[in-house]
């Protein structure tokens, strides 16, 4: 509104202007200078939206349209446990743990060093939600399949936590004294510097600029060892973490598989699919066609799965206006491809033992019958 007042002050036609012209004058002014700003609750499609349009490639170009396919499709829903597996900085896990609610479980498969979920965090999801997300690296899922991963060295004791809770406790207790301990240094300086006023200003100098340094050194270590007992606290809750997810798969029941990653998605969903129950649905995503003709033939091949079905989304914007609608003419060129099917129990015996073989008896043979013309 100053902007505009401004204007209208410096403005040497504003005065000659009819009342009608001054209000369209100031309309133009404000509609151009005055901004409105509107605060939206962070969601699926804002953050597909924005991620798409600003930086397609963290999120392996996936289109809002096609996110929301894939959620649909997974049958995602709350009180499920879901296997998600994606490289698009978070955005596909967040969904998902919005569409649950917080119910339920979410078993986040991630490579290298720890999961990336900056798109996560945009959500805005309280402390309840992130309580049912478990973790779990995808350089152990081979020892988790043949069942040689070890659990004893992941599982941390509760007294080890409450040690690590009491050695906290104490390192306050004993940053507290330190600090107590150099104000009481700094008043017995201050008295002592106005009883004994005979000694030379230089030495009172030195010495407290000594003291100063061992306080300031005795303050750094004890920073250090709390830095070093939340790191340790932390590493223990990570490993309590992915203990606990590694049991979750371990039952071989979860109810959908969702994946979304650049690399190569054959051997991921081979493996994954594994950790899925029977009649549960799964859903790839890529980019490109090809890695997905692939991972489509291999599942024929392997068996296993059924209602396999390979699809691209395509999608176009409209403008809505009166007498003004039609179909606009950029439009995104392709939102990547999307396999998904719906796992089974392979039957191993050969014949049904609800339907045992019948022996069929031989059939009796016609007898001739020989007229007798005489």
């Amino acid at each position: 509104m100053e902007i505009v007042q401004q204007l209208i002050e410096n403005s040497t036609t504003f005065r000659g202007k009819t009342e009608f012209a001054q209000e369209k004058y100031i309309k133009k002014k404000k509609k151009k200078y005055e901004s409105h700003i509107t605060i939206l609750k962070p969601s699926t499609r804002i953050l597909a939206i924005m991620y798409y349009a600003r930086e397609p490639g963290k999120i392996c170009h996936l289109r809002y349209d096609t996110l929301a396919q894939m959620l649909t499709l997974g049958n995602i829903h709350a009180g499920s446990k879901v296997i998600v597996m994606e490289t698009c900085a978070g955005l596909v896990l967040g969904s998902v743990m919005e569409r649950m609610g917080g119910y339920g479980s979410v078993i986040q498969m991630y490579p290298g060093g720890g999961p990336v979920r900056a798109a996560t965090d945009c959500f805005g999801f309280p402390k309840s939600f992130y309580e049912t997300l478990y973790e779990f690296p995808l350089h152990k899922l081979e020892a988790l399949i043949s069942g040689t991963l070890n659990y004893s060295s992941n599982v941390i004791p509760e007294e080890n936590t409450e040690k690590t809770d009491e050695e906290s406790s104490r390192s306050d207790n004993e940053k507290q004294e330190a600090t107590l301990a150099v104000v009481g240094d700094c008043i017995a300086e201050e008295v002592e510097e106005s009883m004994e006023t005979s000694q030379p200003e230089n030495e009172e100098a030195e010495k407290s600029c000594g003291e100063i340094s061992e306080n300031h050194k005795g303050g750094q270590n004890l920073d250090k060892k709390q830095l070093a007992i939340e790191k340790k606290r932390k590493q223990d809750e990570r490993r309590k973490r992915e203990c606990e997810a590694a049991k979750l798969l371990q039952d071989r029941n979860a109810d959908g598989l969702v994946v979304a990653s650049r690399f190569h998605p054959t051997p991921l969903l081979l493996s994954l699919l594994e950790f899925v129950a029977p009649s549960r649905p799964f859903v790839v995503y890529c980019q490109y066609k090809e890695p997905l003709l692939e991972c489509y033939t291999k599942l024929r091949e392997k068996g296993g799965v059924i209602n396999l079905r390979l699809s691209e989304t395509w999608l176009r914007n409209y403008q809505v206006l009166p007498d003004r609608s039609h179909p606009k003419l950029v439009m995104s060129s392709g939102g990547g491809y999307l396999l998904y099917g719906i796992t089974v129990a392979r039957d191993t015996t050969k014949t049904n033992s609800r339907c045992p073989e019948r022996t069929e008896e031989p059939a009796p043979k016609k007898q001739k019958v020989v007229e007798d013309k005489s």
